[in-house]
């Protein structure tokens, strides 16, 4: 019942979380200072972004290494 009171939430309240997106990016791309703003931003969100791209893909290296190298010692 949480949960489906969570996503209610997150529904109705989606439609202004991209109207005000909408209205900051235009007002930022408009100045001089707002476009390099909005270049910082965006380079914050990739190097955000690479992080769990990092991490899980660590894992699954470490995963593979693991499960190749019990292939190969059943092989052996």
């Amino acid at each position: 019942m949480l949960a489906f009171a969570a996503l209610a939430i997150l529904l109705v309240a989606s439609d202004a979380a991209f109207a005000q997106c909408a209205m900051c990016r235009t007002a930022m791309l408009n100045s001089p200072e707002g476009q390099k703003l909005a270049r910082g931003f965006n380079d914050g969100i990739l190097f955000l972004l690479s992080v769990p791209f990092f991490v899980v893909g660590t894992i699954a290296f470490r995963l593979r290494k693991v499960y190749l190298g019990s292939r190969e010692g059943a092989v052996r």
